[in-house]
């Protein structure tokens, strides 16, 4: 059955794929099947890049450096270790220093966090540690501590230079999808403002190393579909046999650098499984796309064959072997927690012709997963744990730090007398971003699936694959924070809804123009609130030092408290 994407009439606008039936027969009539009017096939296979080049990336820096700021300003702060840190902070000095993750002094209790504090590093047990993550994050960690030193700065380096990145990266890479620089700028600025994301990239947890990751590999298949389709589009010019089928393209480097952006995902946190799956399903409807576009009798068999298969290795293969090479440093010490278990329990089977080492590494592996899923951690609770069903609306946000009861006077406590201060970093999304992001969601999925606008299947397939998987593990504790992964995509949905907005990129030439002027002032006033609130909830999100009467001003909900 013959379909069509609709081309989007704003400054974000991009032709789409038609399908194979009545391509020729559409390219001489230069109409979609709604009647408008359509660009060449050659331009709707590749669309040219914004001609701004200097500027964009001018813009691109400035929000980058803005987001910089923000992190890393007073970024040893406080001088503790803040929540999860205490683990992850450790186990990276101990994988710098020793190769693997050793057991650290814990009588009495808080003992090692004081020594470390104190500048005291000899806190490590000669026994290995059963860590219930990969390593990348905690790798990437420790090179942080190797620059800076053991401190509460050299721990938070690579956290926050990550979410920074993370930033130039959603900028760069909704430029590309929406062939727009303002637009792009926006999703940036809009993440740069993120109250979550900006506590995430100031606490030495292993989520934030995560996002980035992700982030990063779906930029790498975003630069991947501009790069087949261009080289698609320039074999038109040769009308040979090869048109029936399209180019073979079967090695695609942004393919093999998106399977490598997995595999060091995965090697920091196993939900980045169902990402890459989700995003391995949408790559091949956009190859299918393409070879229909290209008129290709048979397009989907030809598909499964031409790109699908080549794309389960420069995708899952090359991220399987990534993710098998992050755990190097676990196979070279034969003093890593399990590392002898092969050795004391001979093989049976097929299993006999794998190493040992690598079967200690699938026993540990399973060790690991009875972890997350075993009785133990399923009867736990926690005071701050979040149902992902509140997690777009931010239900239930976390407290990472709190000191209460701090006197009129004292530690920078300005409150009159008989009210007492405290500080707290509080880890919520900025709630107007979140709340307008969850009806931008909605937006997208309906231009995703009504007009049929690829760009906007991004951020969905993003959105859900970081946030439905959740719902499966909701009879364990499970914390907001979590969802410092969605935010990149709500972002970009966010970004692209308000480019629907701020009207067609034609009537920018004329300022008169009521549909652009009034788009402009709305999109205007939206980004300027939204950063007026992430400036509000600024104090709870650092640390600072505040009278109780104000805290409760920014804690809008029972919930949030």
């Amino acid at each position: 059955m013959a379909s069509v994407t609709a081309v989007i009439e704003d400054d974000t606008a991009q032709p789409a794929d038609v399908s194979a039936e009545g391509v020729e027969e559409r390219e001489t009539l230069g109409r979609d099947v709604l009647g408008r009017r359509l660009p060449p096939l050659k331009e709707r296979l590749y669309p040219p890049m914004p001609k701004d080049f200097e500027g964009g990336w001018i813009a691109t820096l400035a929000i980058t450096a803005l987001a910089a700021i923000l992190r890393f300003w007073n970024l040893g702060n406080p001088v503790k270790f803040v929540f999860d840190e205490t683990y992850y902070a450790k186990d990276a000095y101990s994988l710098l220093k020793h190769g693997y993750a050793l057991q650290f002094i814990d009588k009495p209790e808080g003992a090692a966090d004081k020594a470390i504090l104190a500048g005291n590093l000899d806190v490590f047990k000669t026994t290995p540690s059963l860590t219930v993550h990969p390593e990348v994050g905690k790798w990437m960690i420790a090179a942080g501590e190797q620059l800076f030193g053991m401190n509460t700065f050299g721990w938070r380096f690579m956290p926050a230079l990550f979410g920074t990145l993370t930033v130039l990266l959603v900028i760069r890479t909704v430029r590309r999808m929406t062939r727009s620089t303002l637009i792009g700028c926006i999703a940036g600025l809009l993440l740069a403002v993120d109250g979550l994301h900006f506590v995430m990239s100031r606490v030495a947890l292993l989520d934030i190393f995560l996002a980035f990751w992700l982030v990063a590999a779906v930029s790498c298949l975003v630069a991947d579909r501009d790069w087949t389709r261009r080289r698609h589009a320039d074999s038109l010019e040769h009308r040979d046999g090869s048109r029936k089928i399209g180019r073979w393209l079967l090695i695609r480097p942004w393919r093999l650098a998106a399977g490598v952006c997995f595999g060091l995902a995965l090697g920091t946190k196993w939900s980045a499984v169902w990402v890459m799956a989700g995003f391995g399903i949408l790559v091949f409807a956009w190859d299918l796309g393409a070879r229909r576009a290209l008129g290709a009798r048979r397009a989907f068999i030809k598909s499964v064959f031409v790109d699908g298969l080549p794309a389960f290795v420069s995708i899952v293969l090359v991220a399987g072997i990534t993710y098998t090479a992050t755990w190097t440093g676990w196979l070279l010490h034969d003093n890593a927690y399990d590392h002898d278990y092969a050795a004391s329990h001979p093989a049976h089977g097929v299993m006999k012709v794998i190493p040992d080492d690598f079967r200690s590494l699938i026993h540990y592996h399973q060790e690991v997963l009875a972890f997350h899923t075993g009785d133990y951690i399923k009867n736990a609770t926690h005071p701050y744990q979040s149902h992902p069903a509140g997690w777009p609306i931010v239900a239930r946000p976390i407290g990472f730090d709190a000191v209460n009861d701090i006197k009129p006077g004292t530690n920078g406590c300005t409150a009159p007398a008989g009210v007492n201060c405290l500080s707290v970093i509080s880890a919520v999304g900025t709630p107007l971003l979140w709340w307008a992001g969850a009806l931008a969601l909605i937006a997208a999925l309906v231009f995703w699936i009504a007009q049929r606008d690829w760009r906007f299947g991004i951020p969905i397939v993003g959105f859900f694959t970081c946030w439905i998987p959740w719902f499966f593990f909701d009879d364990r504790p499970i914390f907001f924070f979590y969802a410092v992964t969605m935010i990149p995509f709500t972002c970009m949905a966010l970004a692209m809804v308000l480019g629907k907005i701020l009207g067609p990129a034609k009537q920018a030439l004329q300022a008169s123009t009521p549909r652009r002027l009034v788009g402009s002032a709305v999109v205007g006033a939206f980004v300027v609130l939204v950063v007026l609130n992430f400036a509000y909830i600024w104090p709870i999100l650092t640390d600072k030092v505040m009278p109780h009467p104000d805290w409760l001003n920014r804690m809008w909900f029972k919930s949030w408290i």
